[in-house]
C-alpha cells in the first residue's frame, strides 16, 4: 500500500454481496458534536429532487462549480481542504471513510468523515409529456449529495492514512501527520440497519506517520503496520476487550535511515515489506515464520534486506513505492527516475507458480524467457526495468491467474508489464493522463463482466480524471499515442485538475469495480458508477 503524500509530488478493498444491504429511503444523518460517538444510521441521502452545484463545502453562497463535465452520480463536500486518503470497509463496500485537512494553514488540524454511499443512485428528473419538443428541457441526471454518518476528529494535522482492519473491518484507523494514530470500533447491527462508530483509543510512537498497511491474515486478525518519517516501522494489535491496552505493540524496526514511504503485507500475512527514501528494501518476519525455517538474515528481523550498497538494486532519489504478487513468490518496487526492481521472496508455503527468470534489461527481457527455478534465493533480483522517466507512484499486481504488473509514473504514462514473459512490456501508455502524473493504478480484483477478471485496470490522476483499461487482446505497439489502442474503455471526470489544487489523489473500487469512489484534491469525494 503505497503512501499518501500530502506534498501531492507527482506521488485491498474488498466487496460483498452486501451492497444492497440499506435502503436509501432510510437515510438519515445523526452526529453527537461532543464526541461523535455513538450509533449512526448506515443510510444518508438528500431526496429533495433538486440539482445540486458541487462546492467546497462552505456555505451555498460560497460554493463555487469546479468542473465543466461532472460524471459523477453523487458527491460529499464537507471536507475544507484536500481529501489525501480513502478506505473501504471489507464486508460493507458502500461504507467509505475520507481524511483530510481542515485548512490550507501549515498547523490546520486533520479531518475524516464517513459516508454510505448506497445512498448514491443515478436519477434522471421526470420529464413533462411536452419534452420532446421542449428544447430547454434537460434529462441530465441529478446528483445525490451525501451525508456524513460520522466525524473523525482529533488529529492536529492533516489525516493521511486511513484503514478498516481485516479480514473483518472490526476497527477503523485514522493516521495522521501529526504522528497520532486513532482507532474506532465499528459494529454493526443488521437488525437495526444501523453501524455504530465509538472511539477507542490513540497512540502517538513517531513525529509523522506516512503509510497504514492492515495485515489479511485470519490468524491475527485485528493487526496494522504504519511507516514513519524517522524511517521506522511498527505492527500493531487492537483489541477492543482489553481496556487497559486497547493498542498493543508487537513489533517496532528501526533499519531505514530516511522516511519509510510505502509498506505492504505478503498475502498470507508472514512477511511484511517496507521501502524508504533511501532506497532501502526491508522484507520483515513478522510473526517468525521464517525464522523457524530458518530463512532469515544475521540481522534476525528480516528475509530480505537491500540498499544502495548493492549497485544492482540503487536507485537513486530513493523508492515510493511497493507491490507483493498473489503468490507471494515475489515483489516489486518503484522509485525515482522510473526504476522498478522485481525481487525473489523466501517460499515458506508451497508457491503456486515459480517467479520469473532473473533479467536485468531496459525492457524487461524477451517474451519467452523461461521461468526461474522454484529455489531460487530470497533477495535475488529478478528484473531491473526503467521503461517511464520519473517517480513510480504506484504498482498494482493483477490477481491470479493473470502475471500482469502495472506502473503509474509522474512522467504521467502507465507501464504495463507480463511477469510471465520475464516482464516483457505489455502496454506503455504515454499521454494516460493528459500529462499529469498518476497518482494510483489499481487492478480490479473480480470483474462483473465474463472473462475481463484480472484484465481491468483502474487509474487516476493529477489531470483530476478516473480511468478504466482492458488489458485484453494484443499487445500495443509502444509508440501507440491512442488510448483506445491501448485499452482505454472509460473514463470519468468531475474534480478539478490540471495544475495546483486540483487531481484524484486515491480512489477505491470495491471487489468488482463496478463503483468507484475518489479522494480529490479540490476537497471533492465523488462517486462515479461504472
Amino acid at each position: 500500500m503505497s503512501s499518501s503524500r500530502p506534498d501531492h509530488t507527482p506521488a485491498d478493498d474488498s466487496d460483498s454481496d452486501n451492497d444492497d444491504m440499506l435502503a436509501a429511503d432510510d437515510a438519515q444523518e445523526v452526529l453527537d458534536a461532543a464526541d461523535n460517538d455513538g450509533d449512526m444510521a448506515m443510510d444518508s441521502d438528500d431526496d429533495d429532487g433538486q440539482d445540486h452545484e458541487l462546492g467546497d463545502g462552505d456555505d451555498d453562497e460560497d460554493r463555487e462549480e469546479i468542473s465543466l463535465q461532472n460524471d459523477s452520480i453523487a458527491f460529499f463536500d464537507h471536507h475544507k481542504d484536500s481529501v489525501f486518503a480513502i478506505a473501504q470497509h471489507p464486508l460493507y463496500p458502500n461504507l467509505v471513510a475520507t481524511g483530510g485537512s481542515e485548512g490550507d494553514a501549515d498547523d490546520a488540524p486533520g479531518k475524516g468523515y464517513v459516508i454510505d454511499t448506497s445512498a448514491a443512485v443515478s436519477r434522471r428528473p421526470v420529464l413533462p409529456a411536452s419534452y420532446s419538443s421542449d428544447p430547454n428541457a434537460s434529462s441530465a441526471p441529478q446528483l445525490t449529495e451525501l451525508a456524513p454518518m460520522f466525524a473523525i476528529d482529533g488529529h492536529t494535522d492533516s489525516i493521511n492514512a486511513l484503514a478498516f482492519t481485516l479480514p473483518n473491518g472490526d476497527f477503523l484507523v485514522s493516521a495522521g501527520m501529526d504522528g497520532r494514530l486513532r482507532a474506532y470500533t465499528v459494529a454493526p447491527s443488521p437488525a437495526t440497519n444501523q453501524i455504530s462508530f465509538t472511539f477507542l483509543a490513540e497512540s502517538q510512537e513517531v513525529e509523522e506517520i506516512t503509510w497504514l498497511a492492515p495485515c489479511p491474515s485470519p490468524l491475527y486478525p485485528n493487526t496494522i503496520a504504519f511507516g514513519a518519517s524517522d524511517g521506522s516501522v511498527w505492527v500493531l494489535s487492537l483489541d477492543a476487550s482489553d481496556p487497559a491496552t486497547p493498542i498493543q505493540i508487537i513489533q517496532t524496526y528501526f533499519l531505514h535511515t530516511a522516511s519509510s514511504t510505502a509498506g505492504a503485507w505478503t498475502p498470507d500475512g508472514a512477511l511484511l515489506a517496507s521501502v524508504s527514501e533511501d532506497a532501502s528494501l526491508h522484507v520483515f518476519d513478522v510473526w517468525g515464520t521464517a525464522a523457524a525455517k530458518s530463512l532469515v538474515l544475521d540481522n534476525g528481523q528480516t528475509v530480505v534486506s537491500l540498499t544502495d550498497v548493492d549497485n544492482r538494486f540503487a536507485v537513486e532519489g530513493g523508492l515510493y513505492s511497493v507491490a507483493i504478487a498473489p503468490t507471494g513468490a515475489f515483489l516489486a518496487v518503484g522509485g525515482a527516475q522510473g526504476a522498478i526492481r522485481v525481487v525473489s521472496l523466501p517460499r515458506l508455503a508451497q508457491p503456486a507458480a515459480a517467479p520469473p527468470k532473473a533479467n536485468n534489461s531496459r525492457a524487461g527481457g524477451r517474451r519467452n524467457a523461461p521461468q526461474a527455478e522454484a529455489t531460487s534465493q530470497a533477495g535475488t533480483i529478478l528484473a531491473s526495468l526503467n521503461v517511464q522517466t520519473d517517480g513510480i507512484e504506484s504498482l498494482s499486481f493483477a490477481p491470479a491467474p493473470q502475471t500482469l504488473l502495472a506502473a503509474g509514473s509522474v512522467d504521467g504514462s502507465i507501464a504495463v508489464f507480463d511477469s510471465a514473459k520475464s516482464f516483457a512490456v505489455r502496454r506503455h501508455v504515454r499521454h494516460a493522463h493528459d500529462g499529469e502524473s498518476v497518482v494510483k493504478v489499481a487492478f480490479v480484483r473480480s470483474a462483473a463482466q465474463p472473462g475481463a477478471s484480472g484484465w481491468l485496470l483502474t487509474s487516476c490522476g493529477l489531470d483530476g480524471a478516473v480511468k478504466r483499461w482492458d488489458l485484453r487482446g494484443a499487445t500495443a505497439s509502444e509508440h501507440s499515442t491512442s488510448l483506445e489502442v491501448n485499452g482505454l474503455v472509460k473514463e470519468w471526470k468531475g474534480h478539478r485538475g490540471g495544475g495546483e489544487g486540483g487531481g484524484v489523489l486515491d480512489f477505491v473500487q470495491g471487489e468488482t469495480g463496478e463503483r468507484i469512489v475518489t479522494a480529490g484534491d479540490d476537497s471533492l469525494v465523488l462517486v462515479f458508477e461504472a
